[in-house]
């Protein structure tokens, strides 16, 4: 096994930058997912590490060997794509010994190496099959074996789920919890997909225009977001953020309500940010304040309401139970053990 270290990381295209000066320890037998939006850098960065990619500048190291010279084949790395890339001519089991047939390795050892790899990923059965006799969910699978079976030192996995449906990603993110502590391999995972981040993750790098905007657990970056745009990017719904500014210890909306007790002192503009979790919906005239519903939603596991605040609209959570109308009024009251502040200019957290 080994860690990956990348030590102020450029790419540039021309005048467009890539990823911009940065630095990550991965470390040794870590799942670390870098999620962000599209073009934000993470594929690239991915790249990168798998030598796919050339950087403009920086260093990168696999283990104790800086690779930016080594051939991706001499990286001991195996990467698997969103595409499955199996070759469809071959069967299963061939798909899955193609890596160790190319590297060499004795015949008499490739047998029982395949059947090894294909149990870990529940295919045995499979082996004979070409990939069109194969679900999606099947085929992304094989190209997880194919991966295992070379024990690399580092798992690249680029979106490997996005082309799968909802219910099936929500297996394949089990299978490859489980393996992924099975194995014990150094994993960098890419996506854009904040529920596969969350879940899967030892450690989230949350990117925004080739900078990592806050690195930690998914715990410290759902619980403990570092700016505007993690608090915004990460969650579902996304985290309410409330235009305003602060006037005797108080938050006040851009509306003129005052709405809640903030330890902060006076400011000319802030934001106010709180999840949906945390405001809680009662009868009119029993929060905080009263708001009209624009919008109710059935999730079944919950209920979502989209109420006009001022000029604003937010979104609390409420009991599967709940049921209301567009128009009906309801009382809403804020957790104040959950809230965060925020520099509009700067767009930084204001500690409280």
């Amino acid at each position: 096994m080994a860690e990956v270290i990348l030590k102020d990381l450029t790419k540039r295209w021309g005048d467009f930058v890539g990823v911009d000066n940065q630095s990550l320890h991965v470390r040794d037998e870590e799942f670390l997912v870098l999620l962000g939006p599209s073009g934000c850098g993470k594929t690239t960065t991915m790249r990168m590490i798998a030598g796919l990619e050339d950087p403009t500048d920086g260093e990168i190291w696999i283990g104790d060997r800086m690779v930016n010279d080594d051939l991706p084949k001499d990286r001991d790395v195996a990467m698997v794509f969103q595409n499955y890339g199996l070759y469809p001519h071959m069967t299963i089991f061939e798909n899955i010994a193609y890596p160790l047939r190319v590297r060499g390795v004795d015949k008499a050892e490739i047998p029982p190496r395949v059947q090894r790899a294909a149990e870990q990923v529940e295919l045995t059965k499979f082996l004979h099959r070409k990939p069109k006799a194969l679900s999606g969910g099947q085929r992304q699978r094989v190209a997880l074996a194919r991966a295992i079976v070379r024990k690399p030192k580092v798992f690249l996995m680029d979106e490997p789920l996005s082309n799968l449906d909802a219910k099936l990603r929500v297996t394949m993110r089990a299978e490859l919890k489980h393996l992924s502590r099975e194995l014990q391999i150094t994993t960098v995972y890419v996506t854009h997909d904040q529920i596969e981040a969350m879940t899967l993750a030892d450690r989230v790098a949350v990117m925004k225009h080739g900078v990592i905007q806050q690195l930690g657990t998914p715990d410290e970056i759902y619980n403990d977001p570092a700016n505007l745009f993690v608090a915004g990017f990460i969650g579902s719904p996304a985290m309410n953020l409330i235009n305003g500014s602060v006037e005797d210890g108080m938050f006040v909306t851009t509306g003129g309500t005052r709405l809640v007790k903030v330890p902060s002192p006076d400011r000319a503009r802030a934001i106010l940010g709180v999840r949906a979790d945390d405001m809680q919906v009662h009868e009119a005239g029993q929060g905080d304040i009263d708001v009209t519903i624009y919008a109710f939603e059935n999730t079944g596991e919950s209920t979502l309401l989209t109420v006009q605040w001022g000029k604003q609209r937010v979104i609390a959570r409420g009991d599967r139970h709940l049921r209301k109308e567009q128009d009906d009024v309801v009382g809403i009251s804020l957790n104040t053990d959950h809230l965060y502040l925020f520099d509009p200019d700067t767009e930084e957290r204001i500690r409280m």
